[in-house]
């Protein structure tokens, strides 16, 4: 029986070398170069090709190569029998929080323009607010979100949430479900998007969205690049709705050279590094999970379809 790895755009070798550290015995196929399909019955993923999962008749389980699964869960060719499960890393948290602080403080602190400026040799000072005048609102507290919410509480923001259901955050004020939207974004000068991609919450960046947060607002997106509809974006920085976003994650990776961000100074670009899986850190969850799934048992950090995460 056979381990499979699908990431087009990720060398594997790593990940190969890690498995192979703790298990050697484990036979390992890397997407496309496969040996006997019937063979495989776990797959490991990151943006896979369509019509690929269906092809392995005895495959009983995959697992994301990092903590979200909705490119597994979204994938309408996955059969309904087959099991998801992700990866849990304690770097996944430190890095995000250490990214979304990074782009917070360069947000408050002016640092983009100064970057800017540097470039055309200008020499002009701007007014920041203190970081207890600074209200930060963050979509989604879960795994990430959370760790997120109260380190920026500890530096002294003024920290919100918002949620499907309720959450206890020293520092933090919580805010829940649809109802509760319009209040938690009135209340925000940098948004924060770490939400899972859902049906729900596909496009909940939109012009809408937008037009509720405060004066000369921010948008942070370090979730999905589908919870961001590209082209509000682009009318409401043009419109002075927005006043900058920082975005990591978008819905074509690489972001296409003519892409309309490009040519944005208002617009921050990250290659999607926000947060990045070791193999050595969660090689070992793999492996028990293939085990698991071999031996018919239930996986390790399973992902709920109908909940999307």
């Amino acid at each position: 029986m056979s381990l499979l790895f699908i990431a087009p755009d990720r060398d594997l070798s790593s990940w190969e070398n890690a498995i192979q550290d703790i298990d050697p015995n484990i036979e390992i196929d890397i997407w496309p170069a496969i040996q006997d399909k019937e063979r495989v019955q776990f797959a490991v993923c990151w943006n896979h090709p369509k019509h690929v999962l269906d092809q392995f008749p005895n495959l009983k389980a995959v697992s994301s190569l990092g903590a979200g699964a909705d490119h597994l869960i979204n994938d309408e060719h996955l059969p309904s029998s087959v099991d998801i499960s992700r990866v849990v890393s304690p770097s996944l948290v430190q890095q995000m929080r250490e990214y979304i602080t990074a782009a917070v403080l360069n947000i408050q602190r002016n640092f983009v323009q100064y970057l800017r400026q540097n470039d055309q040799g200008r020499w002009q000072p701007h007014n920041h607010p203190l970081a207890t005048d600074l209200q930060v609102g963050i979509m989604g507290l879960g795994e990430l979100g959370r760790p997120t919410a109260k380190q920026l509480a500890q530096m002294g923001y003024q920290v919100s949430g918002w949620a499907q259901s309720d959450k206890k955050i020293k520092g933090v004020n919580i805010f829940i479900g649809p109802d509760q939207l319009d209040a938690f974004l009135n209340d925000t000068q940098i948004l924060i998007c770490l939400l899972p991609l859902t049906d729900k919450t596909e496009g909940i960046l939109n012009l809408d969205t937008f037009k509720q947060l405060k004066n000369n607002a921010w948008i942070i997106n370090a979730a999905r690049g589908e919870h961001l509809v590209d082209e509000d974006l682009i009318y409401a920085l043009d419109s002075n709705i927005l006043q900058g976003a920082w975005l990591d994650v978008f819905s074509e990776e690489p972001l296409p050279d003519k892409h309309a961000f490009w040519n944005r100074q208002n617009i921050i670009i990250t290659p999607h590094v926000a947060s990045i899986t070791k193999p050595s850190e969660v090689a070992d969850q793999i492996v028990e999970n293939y085990k698991r799934a071999l031996s018919g048992m239930e996986l390790n950090y399973t992902v709920d379809r109908a909940k999307g995460y």
